[in-house]
């Protein structure tokens, strides 16, 4: 059934990997924690931060900004699920 609603990007993905269902391996898991942003991909979101604060961004940088926000947010979802995965199989973190 198709709702009447329009979905974002991250609702979707919270339906996809949501932290609730804790069905990854403890190596999975574990390996999804180690993911981050290079040193160079952390410089260039900080000195897009920073032009977007100031009002001087591009619009290719915006939508650069938005793509690195996409994918922050979708490593988040990730990482949640990844945690609490290890949460409910008594690991520690």
């Amino acid at each position: 059934m198709i709702k009447a609603v329009s979905l974002s990007e991250a609702e979707i993905l919270e339906e996809l990997v949501g932290p609730a269902d804790s069905s990854l391996s403890r190596r999975v898991a574990q390996e999804l924690l180690s993911l981050e942003f290079s040193v160079a991909a952390k410089e260039t979101i900080r000195e897009l931060l920073q032009k977007n604060n100031a009002g001087t961004i591009t619009e290719v940088e915006q939508e650069t900004l938005q793509n690195y926000t996409r994918v922050g947010q979708f490593l988040d979802l990730l990482q949640a699920k990844a945690r609490v995965s290890l949460m409910q199989s008594g690991s520690s973190l």
